[in-house]
């Protein structure tokens, strides 16, 4: 699924004549292949899963914002500019984010399912929406609303 909109996003941006866009998606796909390459090397031929893949990208994006840190840090607007411009293709190519009324059905179905009765369930909830809705929930904000939901 993710592989196709990295194929999609590159023609898309190559009809556009986008070189910001071509680049970064091109960059993309040059760390997908090599994550593909070394989980051949496991065993794995058909390459790395959409769960490994999300990771990847959220990966570039933490990569991007700290150098966006260090570029500011040192009067690089040029850098700050470019490393910007990335993350923005990166979140495009990321599948939407839940918003605050999806992640909270989303935490009590989580509840249900793992039959959460108090606080030491916790890890339970938190691992079934990881399992669900990895790349699209933010964990830090969905363990506060879960903590409170099983207190």
């Amino acid at each position: 699924m993710l592989r196709a909109r990295f194929s999609e996003a590159l023609k898309d941006a190559m009809r556009a004549k986008d070189a910001v866009t071509v680049s970064t998606v091109r960059m993309m796909l040059a760390a997908l292949k090599d994550r593909d390459i070394a989980a051949r090397g496991k065993g794995n031929a058909e390459g790395i899963a959409d769960l490994e893949i999300l990771q990847m990208l959220q990966s570039m994006i933490k990569q991007r914002r700290e150098s966006i840190e260090m570029y500011a840090k040192g009067g690089r607007q040029d850098l700050v500019d470019q490393e910007t411009a990335e993350i923005a293709v990166v979140e495009r190519v990321l599948p939407q984010p839940l918003d605050e009324a999806a992640a909270a059905a989303a935490i009590a179905e989580a509840i249900r399912d793992a039959g959460a009765a108090g606080i030491k369930d916790m890890g339970r909830v938190m691992a079934l929406l990881r399992e669900r809705f990895a790349g699209r929930m933010d964990f830090t904000r969905a363990s506060a609303m879960v903590k409170q939901a099983l207190s």
